[in-house]
């Protein structure tokens, strides 16, 4: 992989105790990697301290807020990221608070990116939370790609070592949104690169 590679972040969206997400986010990311044109680099928001209380100045206002003790590492690597993958279950037809504080508390980190979703839960398969997701990605002028992956009932598709019973469809879902990720990651930091040198 050459080092001027784009940077694609894997984020686990729920924190909740028993949670699945790691396991389609491991998967996902071996697609990824397996597509050979990102650096793929997976992020667990539950190994960071993120309250709910937000700052006292919205980082619309103040792109860098003083964060918690233990979150630095977190910013970092989201402004490291080209591109973004939010993998996330529903809870109660929409997404984790989890995800919704980690978004919360940066902005400059989503700016001008290109965002894909991975869901996984009941009949819907995440669907609800994805809808919800971009109409909040759209808001901090992140561009969210049209194909998406969904694991309807996924506790029938998985086995026992995290592996697809069945991977040809959702294999070929992944191909399609991890291309359509590198086409706007690249037009994206692109226009960055353009504005950042006018």
């Amino acid at each position: 992989m050459s080092s001027t590679a784009p940077r694609l972040a894997v984020i686990i969206g729920s924190t909740r105790e028993g949670r699945f997400g790691p396991v389609p986010a491991a998967w996902f990311a071996k697609q990824a990697r397996r597509h050979g044109v990102f650096e793929v680099d997976v992020i667990d928001l539950a190994d960071y301290p993120l309250p709910q209380e937000l700052p006292a100045v919205s980082p619309m206002i103040e792109p860098n807020p003083p964060r918690p003790a233990g979150t630095a590492e977190l910013t970092e690597r989201l402004d490291a990221a080209d591109a973004v993958v939010i993998v996330t279950p529903d809870i109660n037809a929409s997404y984790p608070a989890s995800l919704k504080t980690a978004i919360d508390w940066h902005f400059t980190q989503w700016q001008r990116k290109a965002i894909g979703f991975v869901g996984y839960g009941g009949s819907s398969g995440g669907l609800m939370a994805i809808n919800h997701l971009r109409h909040v990605f759209t808001e901090l002028n992140a561009h969210t790609v049209r194909e998406y992956l969904i694991f309807p009932k996924f506790f029938l598709l998985f086995g026992p070592d995290g592996e697809l019973l069945d991977p040809a469809a959702p294999e070929a879902a992944a191909a399609a949104m991890l291309d359509q990720l590198h086409w706007w990651s690249s037009a994206l930091a692109n226009a960055r690169e353009l504005s950042a040198s006018v």
